[in-house]
């Protein structure tokens, strides 16, 4: 039963039956067998057939939603045996927005000391991308907004409040401020992360409540494309102000706070909410509790 509620997941992951039973390993036509024998088991069915993978059915999208479940405690239950005989070991995925990357080695470098037989998958994407990935089992945790958006059935841990900050030339127009208003970037030419980007929305949202409507003049996905371009002194951005601080910008970029507001939004850790907890899910939160107070006071003295 287990093996064909992988393949339910792995169909709803990849959409593709060939690429479903790729992932798991085994061929389409024994996935095939898996999940109609799963159908007569139920006695429902559960995929829209036709020339290719056309969905689930009604049915198949609650049986989705219980195979998360059964598969998810199953799983957890495999590490917890093991983790009992030798410690916690295994691979712990993680994915994090793109504006929290500089913090995750405060959560991993502790947990790898404590636990030493862990490795590590570290993944950036988008804050709705985490949540599906959480869901579909394909990560373990996530970095992300806690706010402004819908988090779903997860356990989050705070760990420190994004702050923004303009990075300008500093002979530019507001090079030489010790702080500019929201109001005032709203003027300048920018170069901003792409609308998928919870950030992203941030900043519109701020943008707009000062009256004006963001048109950046170039959208990356990249924090690197992003701050390569601000390096060259000829563009303007607004980031978090730790990823200011990682990427130690030359003498001529300043690193402007903005207020009026001085806008902040938490971000933290967030798992699946389960009971029991897998043992890597709940050593990771013990580590993110442990590193929250230091990780949120070095981001206030930015």
């Amino acid at each position: 039963m287990i093996d064909r509620l992988e393949f339910i997941l792995a169909l709803a992951r990849e959409r593709h039956f060939g690429r479903a039973a790729q992932a798991c390993n085994v061929s389409q036509q024994t996935l095939s067998a898996g999940v109609k024998q799963l159908e007569d088991r139920l006695g429902v069915l559960l995929v829209q057939r036709g020339s290719r993978f056309q969905g689930f059915t009604p049915e198949g999208e609650r049986v989705l939603e219980w195979a998360r479940r059964i598969v998810g405690d199953a799983r957890a239950m495999r590490e917890e045996v093991s983790s009992l005989r030798r410690g916690l070991s295994g691979t712990l995925r993680l994915a994090a927005i793109p504006t929290a990357t500089p913090i995750v080695a405060a959560l991993t470098t502790p947990f790898r000391a404590r636990h030493p037989n862990v490795r590590f998958s570290v993944h950036s994407t988008t804050s709705g991308e985490i949540g599906r990935l959480i869901a579909d089992l394909e990560i373990d945790a996530g970095i992300t907004y806690l706010e402004n958006e819908p988090l779903g059935r997860l356990t989050a841990v705070p760990l420190y409040r994004e702050r923004y900050r303009l990075l300008t030339a500093i002979d530019g127009v507001f090079g030489g401020r010790d702080a500019v208003t929201w109001d005032e970037v709203a003027s300048l030419p920018l170069c901003l992360l792409t609308p998928d980007m919870q950030n992203r929305r941030i900043i519109d949202r701020q943008l707009l409540k000062a009256g004006t409507e963001s048109a950046p003049l170039l959208e990356s996905n990249s924090m690197i494309v992003l701050l390569t371009h601000v390096r060259t002194a000829k563009w303007a951005s607004i980031m978090p102000a730790v990823l200011a601080d990682t990427f130690r910008l030359n003498d001529r970029i300043r690193a402007v706070p903005i207020i009026d507001p001085d806008l902040s939004h938490s971000v933290g850790l967030v798992v699946p909410e389960r009971e029991p907890m897998t043992p890597l899910c709940a050593g990771l939160i013990v580590e993110a509790r442990n590193a929250a107070p230091g990780i949120a006071e070095m981001i206030d003295l930015l």
